[in-house]
């Protein structure tokens, strides 16, 4: 599965820069493949490994907030690996031919 999720703190004021970082840092120690975007960090892997480290990292984000946002989207395909970057091959793919 993949799932794209952007986590923040409320109440940190304007920037959450150094919460997301925390929450990154949870992903990218997962080993688990990744990628982090302007708005979401996307992670790939198996539905319980997944969620485990989206629950960590907003964890992480939350430190010492009173309330945590989370927007999470997730494409679930059992047995397809490969999906983070493969979905995105697809698409040049189409752009090469047009």
């Amino acid at each position: 599965m993949l799932v794209a999720f952007s986590v923040s703190p409320l109440g940190e004021g304007e920037s959450v820069a150094e919460s997301v970082a925390r929450a990154v840092k949870v992903v990218r120690d997962s080993g688990l493949p990744n990628r982090t975007d302007a708005m979401f960090t996307t992670v790939e892997g198996e539905w319980d490994e997944v969620m485990d480290v989206v629950k960590r990292a907003v964890e992480a984000a939350g430190e010492g907030a009173a309330r945590t946002s989370l927007v999470l989207k997730a494409d679930i395909r059992p047995g397809v690996e490969g999906a983070l970057d493969g979905k995105v091959a697809a698409v040049e793919e189409h752009l090469r031919d047009m």
